[in-house]
């Protein structure tokens, strides 16, 4: 299975400006992808299109050969809750709940926090957290928060993760680490990463780079 992207088009406003241009690719299941580009190449765009989470004025997006920019809005989300992670920049973690609790977060929208609280405290332990289970984002680094908010998009060991720049709020040092961590979601799990970056280092750690600009992919190797 894979994600399909057909003659993908995106413009907003009047007149239209135009951010996205006829850009079709696959994505088979297990591999880990990087876009590339300078700002405004249209790379943060393309994720948002390809995760659902915007809509392509043009052309559609197939996940397991289903077309998503034909879901109903129920179907959507419950795509989304099943199958799809995202990490974003910013953390977006709740302040008045634990690590713990802010993990489970995503497993409670299904009524899973109960039988998925062991995974929760095993992801934790994994990304070296253990000791800060019971303490609130405002108790944590900003890699620590970083790391809280990854192990939130894997609670529900979502077959496909989306990460748009996430050691961009980074030291390197945390960067790497959270770098490490979506490696082996990828390797070890099978999850399937596409992730935006500016940084060529952590680019290069994906299996294939897609290189953008002006909307459109240049290179893809």
């Amino acid at each position: 299975m894979s994600i399909v992207a057909e003659h993908i088009g995106k413009a907003f406003g009047n007149p239209p400006v135009r951010i996205l241009s006829d850009i079709s690719l696959t994505i088979p299941d297990g591999d880990f992808v990087s876009l590339t580009g300078r700002s405004g190449a249209g790379k943060s765009s393309l994720l948002y299109v390809l995760s659902s989470l915007d809509s392509p004025t043009e052309g559609r997006v197939l996940i397991e050969g289903v077309d998503i920019t034909q879901m109903s809005s129920k179907q959507l989300h419950a795509t989304r809750n099943v199958k799809i992670g995202f990490v974003f920049q910013f953390h977006y973690l709740i302040a008045e709940l634990t690590v713990l609790e802010n993990v489970l977060v995503p497993a409670l929208k299904l009524h899973q926090e109960v039988s998925r609280r062991p995974r929760a405290e095993n992801l934790i332990a994994k990304f070296g957290l253990s000791d800060k289970m019971n303490r609130y984002p405002r108790q944590l680094s900003g890699g620590e928060m970083q790391r809280v908010a990854i192990a939130r998009a894997l609670i529900m060991q979502p077959k496909y993760l989306f990460a748009d720049e996430p050691t961009g709020a980074l030291d390197t040092i945390n960067g790497e680490a959270v770098m490490s961590i979506l490696q082996e979601c990828n390797t070890k799990d099978g999850t399937t990463v596409i992730m935006v970056t500016h940084d060529p280092d952590f680019a290069k750690m994906a299996k294939r780079q897609i290189r953008m600009a002006d909307g459109r992919i240049i290179s893809d190797g």
